[in-house]
């Protein structure tokens, strides 16, 4: 699952700056939400150290809300997609909204 930028099919649509930050908000929340999650699960010793490789997704899904959540930060500010799209800094995210763009 990736963060593409919601876009209407033809036209500027008038709800799109909006809609862009309250995804945004939902998808803070979230992340915040797994962060404390992670933080709980961390702090039992024994957990972290048989379920590492398990916690190291939270770590991953962390990074790709927050690459999602800034993402439609930049497009709500104006920024063009493609612009938008070239400051993820995860790859493989990276690599799949430009794909679904270019596929459209």
């Amino acid at each position: 699952m990736s963060c593409v930028s919601l876009a209407a099919s033809s036209g500027h649509d008038p709800y799109s700056d909006a809609l862009h930050r309250v995804i945004a908000g939902e998808l803070r929340e979230m992340r915040d939400t797994l962060e404390k999650l992670a933080e709980v699960l961390v702090g039992d010793e024994h957990f972290a150290t048989a379920y590492l490789e398990q916690l190291q997704s939270f770590d991953y899904l962390i990074q790709h809300a927050d690459e999602c959540v800034n993402l439609l930060d930049r497009v709500a500010g104006g920024q063009d997609s493609l612009t938008a799209i070239g400051h993820v800094r995860l790859g493989a995210v990276q690599e799949r909204l430009r794909a679904a763009l270019q596929a459209n």
